[in-house]
């Protein structure tokens, strides 16, 4: 079924919506929350929470041409939130090291100040992603967007994790000079 059509479903309160939205973009939702929570239960449990979430953002929300990465999107914060809520009885190291990645190329946070520059910040980001060649901007999304462990990323690329990590290393660079000239305070 076409997006569109989906959505229109979810507009008219069609409960035939979220079966129609599990049957086309089920399989890849869970994918992705299993990659960011290593639990095909809890992937699961984030699925089933995106349905719930779409099924109470549309309407007002119409994502017609962009359905999955409207529910992408959903499915990402709420691994997220399954991440953090165990990271509070344990600390997970991985979500720190990426963290401690970005923390070095993107501006610091200011309540006030990140909230009214919030979708400035999103068009510089995706100015900088919109520099990068197809190639690298696949490996930069698959780290931080997928949160792929750079093995994963090597293997789907056909490249050698030090490869890896170096394009990362210099794209992570080039995002904090590309900030930089776009005015942010790193």
């Amino acid at each position: 079924m076409e997006d569109e059509k989906i959505v229109e479903l979810y507009m008219g309160r069609d409960e035939a919506a979220i079966g129609a939205t599990a049957e086309k973009y089920g399989p890849r939702l869970r994918s992705l929350s299993f990659g960011i929570v290593g639990d095909w239960q809890a992937a699961e449990e984030c699925e089933n929470g995106t349905y719930l979430a779409a099924w109470e953002a549309i309407p007002p929300h119409e994502p017609r041409g962009y359905l999955y990465a409207f529910l992408a999107r959903i499915t990402r914060h709420l691994s997220l939130n399954v991440c953090r809520d165990r990271a509070r009885l344990k600390r997970g190291a991985f979500l720190q090291e990426l963290t401690a990645e970005m923390e070095q190329c993107l501006p610091a946070p200011d309540d006030l100040e990140r909230r009214l520059d919030q979708l400035t910040l999103r068009q510089a980001l995706d100015g900088f992603l919109g520099t990068l060649t197809p190639e690298k901007r696949y490996v930069f999304l698959r780290r931080y967007w997928y949160m792929d462990p750079i093995a994963d990323i090597a293997r789907r690329c056909g490249f050698s994790q030090s490869k890896v990590k170096t394009m990362l290393l210099r794209m992570r660079r080039g995002l904090k000079e590309y900030f930089e000239q776009e005015g942010y305070d790193l």
